[in-house]
Formats: C-alpha cells, structure tokens, sequence
C-alpha cells in the first residue's frame, strides 16, 4: 500500500500547487539553479534563452525556462537553513509525490540542485572573489539532526575530530558534515574553483563570530575553527545553507552542491564592495556546466 500524505503533512494549495513555493508539478525541472536573494533569480535568469514562467511567494522566487536548449530553473530560497528545509522538501513533493492523489510516485525522479552563493572566509590566505565548492558543509544548524538517517549521510569521524578540537559548547545543536555529490562537483568544479570545508551557520551575527551589543559565548571559536585541519585541510569559509541543502538532497536521493564567492575574509578583515560582478560570473560558469 502505498504511503498516504495527509493535509496537515504537505499543504497543497487550491490552485494545485506546493504550499510555500507555490510551484506547480509541470513547472518543475531536472536541473536546479537556488540562490539566497530573490533579486538575484533575475540576474541568473538574464542569461536563460526562454522563460517560460515566474512564481513569486515570500521569500521565494522562480523563473524557469531553457538555456542552450535544456530546461533550467532558477529559485530563491531566503536565508538560513529553516528555508532550505523548506525548499528541499517541497522540490523533492513536486518530483516524487502525486499531489492530487497525496501518494507516492511509481518511478522516482532524481534532481540536482547547485546553490550559488556569497561567503566569508575563514583562512587569511583566501582571496576575496575565489569560488569555493562546498565539497564537505558542516552544519551547525542542527535541521539534519531531526531527520531518520543522518548519521548515513554524515562524516561522523570528521564531527568527533571537530568537536573534541573546538571543545564545542554543549547548548549547541551538533554538527553533522556532509559531502557534495561528486560527480556534480567533479562536472561544475574543474581545477578553478577551490575545493573547500564550508560551515553553515545557523545566523548571521553571534553564530559567525561577530559581536555587536551582545558579548559572544565562544569568543574564541573561529580562530579554534581556522585552526583546526582533517587530513590535513582547514576550514575554508563560513555560509548559511549548504549543509541542509546537501544532507537533505543526499538523505532524498539527490544530487546537490554549494558553489560561493568569497566577498570578505574574516581573518584578514578584507572584503569586497563588487562582489555582484563575482557572482555573476560564477553563474555564467555554473550554467555552461550544469
């Protein structure tokens, strides 16, 4: 018998469409393109050769078309991993999950999903501007500790070798860590982007290591954390959203990456005012190899 969807579980909307995202099944499409700002959707559906649809709702914003051909999509997924959550979910009812009937598809049908982003960074050697590839995101968000199955998907050797150097604070979610797909990685990545550790961070200010009005718990943390090597590589840069991007693709059977620009250095203070060219750039390549 196949699993049944109740309403509480997953909203469909009167128009037949997934709740927050607002996208409807025939929207959707193989090849993913997420990114954090919905004004940035535009930028990277600038370069599509169509653009066949828009759905705006909230924070989440879409345009689908074709580029070189292939259908392609572009969707905004806000800040933080609670609405990566969201999306990933979502995007994996629209592939495998018959919304009018709330079962399960006969056939399952595997997407890949590549966030570009922005990100500062946690070695002083990395130039502002680098592309860094995710291929190992560690979560500090604790979105993927809720989920059956983490700890098949999670580098638990790299977490106990993390938490025992930092002497991590036990009021804190545990981290899980875990790996890009690879042979997305492999196509998009080549040899000019760095291949990097990349954090999650579970906010923007106390959770990165800056300190405002509110003095920090851990105030030596990031220089704990640049310090820290597994196998002999450091911690590259510091983001918000592709731990649960990557553990809840991997845990659904996807294939998903995080590519960034670095636009500060939080060890050597530089940063960036043009970060957007950066960016733009990183979509163009990103595009011609997905």
């Amino acid at each position: 018998m196949k699993k049944f969807f109740p309403e509480s579980e997953m909203i469909v909307n009167p128009d037949g469409s997934i709740f927050h995202l607002h996208l409807l099944p025939e929207h959707l499409t193989d090849n993913i393109i997420v990114v954090g700002d919905p004004n940035r959707v535009n930028m990277v559906a600038s370069f599509f050769d169509t653009k066949d649809f828009e759905v705006s709702s909230r924070e989440f914003h879409t345009i689908g078309g074709t580029y070189k051909g292939k259908p392609i999509m572009c969707l905004s997924h806000g800040i933080g991993s609670d609405n990566i959550d969201i999306v990933i979910n979502e995007l994996d009812a629209l592939a495998n999950i018959d919304l009018k009937t709330r079962t399960l598809k006969d056939n399952f049908r595997q997407l890949s999903i590549v966030r570009i982003g922005t990100s500062g960074a946690l070695q002083p050697d990395l130039a502002v501007g680098s592309p860094v590839i995710a291929t190992k995101a560690i979560g500090f968000d604790g979105v993927l500790n809720f989920y059956a199955g983490r700890n098949s998907v999670s580098d638990l050797q790299f977490e106990k070798e993390l938490c025992e150097y930092v002497n991590w604070n036990q009021l804190w979610a545990k981290p899980y860590i875990v790996d890009a797909d690879e042979e997305l990685v492999a196509r998009i990545g080549r040899d000019d982007m760095i291949h990097g550790f990349t954090i999650s961070a579970v906010g923007f200010y106390g959770p990165q290591g800056r300190e405002l009005r509110l003095p920090l718990a851990e105030p030596e943390l990031n220089n704990r954390i640049s310090a820290f090597r597994h196998n002999n590589r450091p911690i590259t840069n510091y983001e918000m959203e592709s731990a649960a991007l990557q553990g809840l693709a991997k845990l659904m059977g996807h294939k998903a990456m995080t590519v960034c620009a670095i636009i500060a250095n939080r060890m050597s203070k530089a940063a960036t005012p043009n970060y957007k060219t950066a960016v733009q750039d990183l979509v163009a390549t990103v595009l011609e190899r997905l």
